[in-house]
């Protein structure tokens, strides 16, 4: 895992290029606002995760699978109301401005569209916290023996993540934004929308404790 301090190296050296690099691509080869066919967008695959027949967005062109290389931090590099559905697992939790985000988010997407995002369950946590159950945490990033340790990993994995996601934070960011229809699914095995988020989307989802999931996930719907 590389540093918080390397990778705002990385962004300082990299930012610009990386906006010039999502402009372009907006200007030029993003799909048309409105169009016919259907266009699904996955934000931050990293090395593992890229999804065929979608268009995967990260901004680490050196080790990750991406499609277009753009920070998405600020803006996403797509026309207005062009994207059918968009999915991010593990990711929002590293963006430094949600209610940003989430805006963009239902900028880009069709009336209609729909997003499924999510990432470490604060809820979750706590409640594993409380009831003492540090088997429920892993020792990643550093080796914690203590349950505090232990939450302090889950919460924070390193300053990587800058802030804590509960469903209640959540909603009250897409509601803001715009979106409605929103609802918390279980990883791996639950989806509203099983036509944009099929067997391939969950397939790359993971989970060890289904009653109490390390991760939150929700779907929303644009107006």
């Amino acid at each position: 895992m590389l540093t918080r301090q390397a990778k705002n190296l990385f962004y300082r050296i990299a930012g610009p290029l990386m906006q010039m690099n999502g402009a372009l691509y907006e200007a030029f080869r993003s799909p048309p606002s409105r169009n016919g066919g259907t266009i699904r967008v996955q934000l931050g695959p990293g090395q593992r995760h890229y999804l065929h027949g979608w268009i995967n967005v990260d901004a680490n062109m050196f080790t990750a699978k991406c499609d277009v290389w753009s920070d998405i931090s600020k803006h996403l590099p797509f026309r207005d109301e062009s994207i059918d559905a968009i999915y991010s697992h593990h990711v929002i939790e590293h963006l430094p401005n949600l209610p940003v985000h989430f805006r963009e988010l239902y900028r880009v997407l069709k009336p209609g569209g729909v997003i499924r995002v999510g990432g470490p369950n604060g809820d979750a946590a706590m409640r594993e916290y409380l009831a003492g159950n540090a088997a429920w945490f892993s020792d990643f990033p550093d080796a914690r023996h203590s349950i505090g340790g232990r939450l302090e990993n889950f919460v924070f994995c390193r300053q990587e993540h800058l802030t804590i996601l509960t469903p209640s934070f959540l909603e009250e960011i897409a509601v803001a934004a715009g979106f409605q229809a929103i609802r918390v699914v279980k990883p791996i095995t639950e989806t509203g929308y099983p036509v944009m988020f099929d067997s391939q989307v969950m397939s790359h989802e993971w989970e060890s404790s289904p009653e109490s999931p390390h991760t939150l996930l929700i779907e929303a719907k644009k107006r």
